[in-house]
């Protein structure tokens, strides 16, 4: 009874102390296995943190760049943005029309100008037309598409070039017009050109032109001519801005019924002749020999 007693006393007395170390080791865990988790977690820690912070930022980039790009897409793809410069109706652009060619002497206060493009756009392209029409008459042939090229370049570059000449020069002298009114303004003062052109293309008569040319051309001049006067203030600026104008809507008239068609004639001509221009053949080289070394040499 006494060693039972003894060795379940002992039993008892080890479990108690594993018991205890289990506690201890609970409460006061070993220094070895702390630090080498410590460093771990951090490391873990700082290293996703980073890659959540650049992912954010990736984001942030991506989104700001997509919408900039809508933007900018939907700013130039936008049809109504134009909408405005167009929206006319047939009766308004037949009126402007027959008023390109009605001066109005009132210079007291600015008369109004037109602020659309449809018209002056119409009769741009109508102007190109009528020098295609002009030089098919001629007998010229149309190669390569140089022909329409050509017409449409001359076209809008003088109404581009010269509505942002008289808007330049209208701006030096103060002149109350904008670039929309001058392009306007210039556009339905091809409508004289087109009538003048497309009579005398059909009805080949240099006096018949010259007439035209001062009366339709004349008319259509002074109209743009009372419009600036009317928006300029002083004398000099007038004569400057006015004095342009006149000069370089006349010359262009002249320009489109002596010298356009002899021009595209001739570029056409040296495009066609440079096309089939043959290759040049090489020539052979004589070369001067003395008598006596000739003789030594076929000797």
């Amino acid at each position: 009874m006494e060693n039972m007693d003894d060795t379940s006393g002992s039993s008892f007395e080890d479990m108690g102390e594993i018991h205890q170390r289990l506690k201890d080791e609970e409460e006061n865990p070993e220094p070895d296995q702390e630090p080498d988790q410590e460093p771990d977690q951090e490391f873990l820690g700082m290293k996703g943190l980073k890659g959540q912070l650049g992912r954010q930022v990736a984001d942030e980039v991506w989104e700001a760049g997509k919408r900039q790009a809508s933007k900018a897409f939907n700013l130039y793809a936008n049809i109504d943005i134009l909408r405005p410069y167009f929206d006319v109706e047939p009766a308004q652009v037949r009126t402007r029309l027959l008023e390109s060619l009605i001066p109005v002497r009132m210079i007291s206060f600015p008369q109004k100008v037109a602020g659309e493009l449809y018209g002056p756009l119409m009769l741009v392209f109508t102007l190109v037309a009528i020098l295609l029409q002009g030089m098919k008459t001629s007998n010229t042939e149309i190669i390569g598409g140089t022909l329409m090229g050509t017409a449409i370049g001359t076209c809008f570059g003088y109404w581009l070039c010269v509505s942002g000449l008289v808007y330049f020069l209208a701006y030096l002298v103060n002149a109350q017009i904008t670039m929309l009114q001058t392009l306007s303004l210039l556009g339905y003062g091809l409508f004289g050109h087109c009538i003048v052109l497309f009579v005398t293309y059909n009805i080949h008569f240099h006096f018949l032109f010259f007439f035209l040319w001062v009366l339709v051309g004349g008319l259509s001049t002074l109209r743009m001519v009372l419009v600036l006067v009317s928006r300029t203030v002083g004398q000099t600026p007038r004569l400057v801005l006015c004095g342009t104008v006149s000069a370089l809507h006349l010359l262009f008239l002249l320009y489109l019924h002596f010298s356009y068609h002899r021009i595209v004639q001739g570029l056409m001509e040296t495009l066609e002749h440079g096309n089939h221009m043959e290759p040049m053949q090489p020539v052979p080289e004589r070369i001067a020999v003395p008598e006596g070394i000739a003789d030594q040499i076929l000797g």
